[in-house]
């Protein structure tokens, strides 16, 4: 009987690909810590993101290739992750210890479309994958995350006289809504809101993060700007609706990410067709697949599609989102798999050269 070595092992998994990546996983170094006694072969994949989409699949393929090979007769992968960071793109110099490896502002060019409701349920999704996870509520003017994560204390400040972000369902969490009384108004020119946003970057304690989403506020003004000046940001992520009227919009948040020289990782669309709980008959209330014809025109990845659902309104509305609160719900399988795109979409510009490892964005 032939005797395995690493070699053979090695070999057996160059037939398993990255289906996005299109390279197999030894080249793509993602193969780690082989062992072998007898006929018994362990090893760990890699993975850039906890999220990956395709995690069960390449782990099915590997333990397949590896079976396969004569004289082995237990198979053993163990599936690991380390998040790539983002280099810096049209930031200026941001002094600081790096702790965050990659900043998505999820933006909208119109209010209504449930920017913050995916902005939340999202980054539960990437939090409960595994990943070290960070909120930033960055609409000044109606802040809501507070709300839908039902966080009611305050965060503190630290020895360095720095914000420490209030931590909910495993996110680390910072808000304008922290600060107002719920009837109060910000009435804010530039230079204030810049401020704020510096505030809420450099001033904060963010410890070691994988993924920083940023709930920006509709539009494309001031706040849109300072973030883009001030950080260096992974890509934008553009949520809009299926109907003509709102994507025609959302268009304009495109066309600002590429005049800040800031690459777009997707769209999503978000209230994307109705399902009845009673009947299962679909009704799609603003129209279907827009968003999807206008990423294929525009070159832009799509991210996926959100139904319309009264749960996933209730469930923000009583501070548990639904991809905590039901996670085997549609809704919930809906924004986990559009988190999973998301996080593939990172992964993709970093391994691509586009993103450098171990790069890390410093406040």
């Amino acid at each position: 009987m032939m005797t395995v070595t690493t070699t053979h092992v090695l070999n057996a998994l160059r037939s398993v690909q990255d289906p996005d990546l299109k390279r197999d996983l030894v080249s793509l170094g993602f193969i780690k810590d082989v062992a072998i006694e007898g006929g018994r072969v362990s090893f760990a994949i890699e993975l850039t993101t906890p999220a990956c989409p395709v995690r069960d699949q390449m782990k099915e393929q590997a333990r397949s290739a590896v079976q396969a090979l004569p004289g082995v007769s237990d198979v053993d992968v163990r599936m690991t992750s380390h998040v790539r960071a983002a280099v810096a793109s049209t930031a200026q110099g941001v002094p600081g210890a790096p702790t965050v490896k990659n900043i998505i502002p999820i933006a909208s060019g119109k209010g209504g479309v449930g920017k913050s409701t995916v902005s939340a349920n999202l980054a539960l999704a990437l939090a409960r994958s595994g990943a070290r996870v960070g909120l930033m509520d960055a609409d000044v003017y109606g802040p809501t995350i507070p709300t839908m994560l039902g966080i009611t204390s305050q965060p503190d400040v630290d020895a360095q006289r720095r914000i420490i972000p209030v931590e909910q369902h495993g996110l680390k969490v910072m808000s304008m809504g922290f600060f107002m009384k719920p009837e109060e108004a910000v009435i804010w020119r530039g230079p204030m809101l810049h401020k704020t946003m510096e505030q809420f970057l450099r001033g904060v304690a963010w410890g070691d993060l994988d993924y920083l989403l940023i709930d920006l506020p509709p539009g494309t003004g001031d706040v849109q700007l300072s973030l883009c000046q001030l950080i260096a940001i992974t890509g934008g992520v553009i949520i809009s609706t299926p109907q003509d009227i709102a994507l025609n919009v959302a268009q304009k948040a495109i066309a600002m990410f590429a005049k800040l020289n800031a690459p777009v990782l997707g769209i999503i669309e978000n209230m994307s067709h109705y399902v009845c709980p009673h009947c299962g008959g679909r009704d799609d209330i603003f129209g279907s697949g827009g968003a999807r014809r206008t990423a294929e025109r525009r070159g832009i990845p799509f991210l996926g599609e959100v139904p319309l659902a009264t749960s996933i309104r209730d469930t923000s509305d009583r501070g548990r989102p639904i991809v905590l609160s039901d996670p085997a719900s549609p809704g919930a399988k809906a924004f986990t798999a559009v988190a999973e795109q998301l996080a593939a979409q990172i992964s993709i510009r970093a391994m691509r050269g586009e993103m450098t490892p171990d790069v890390t964005v410093t406040f």
